[in-house]
């Protein structure tokens, strides 16, 4: 189903993309129809933090909130995130931060689909469109934060 990845260097540190991408808190400061975000539960582990979160995904007509477990892996420069509950048949999500000399090589990967027929379609019809403001805006906030 929908599956998006890409690599972008970015003029910013690892750690600093890292600490962007880790604060889902502030999701609805700036990424497009993200329109409320809650952090459940935070819990250390031996190599860094799980966080349950809950996003308000809000486009047109169509309101849904769905909960993610985040795995915030700091030392291997990843974020994993894995699917609990929601309007999802499954939704796997991936970043990775690589040092550069001049900044950090960020990847993302993200593949999932929708239960229902009809988000499905309507995602369809948009999803690259989708993907291009979502990267965007991560962007956009990293200027924002680092200069």
């Amino acid at each position: 189903m929908p599956c998006h990845s890409e690599t972008r260097v970015m003029p910013h540190s690892a750690e600093q993309m890292f600490d962007l991408i880790a604060d889902v808190a502030k999701y609805p400061e700036f990424l497009p129809w993200t329109a409320g975000a809650r952090i459940r539960k935070t819990t250390k582990i031996t190599d860094g933090t799980v966080i349950e979160a809950d996003l308000i995904i809000s486009f047109k007509v169509f309101r849904e909130r769905f909960t993610s477990r985040v795995t915030l892996l700091p030392d291997a420069r990843r974020i994993d995130v894995e699917y609990l509950d929601g309007p999802f048949k499954y939704l796997v999500n991936n970043w990775q931060f690589t040092p550069r000399e001049q900044g950090c090589e960020v990847a993302f990967h993200v593949d999932f689909e929708f239960k229902s027929k009809v988000l499905q379609a309507l995602i369809g019809v948009v999803f690259d469109q989708a993907m291009k403001r979502i990267v965007g805006a991560f962007e956009q906030r990293a200027k924002q934060l680092y200069g």
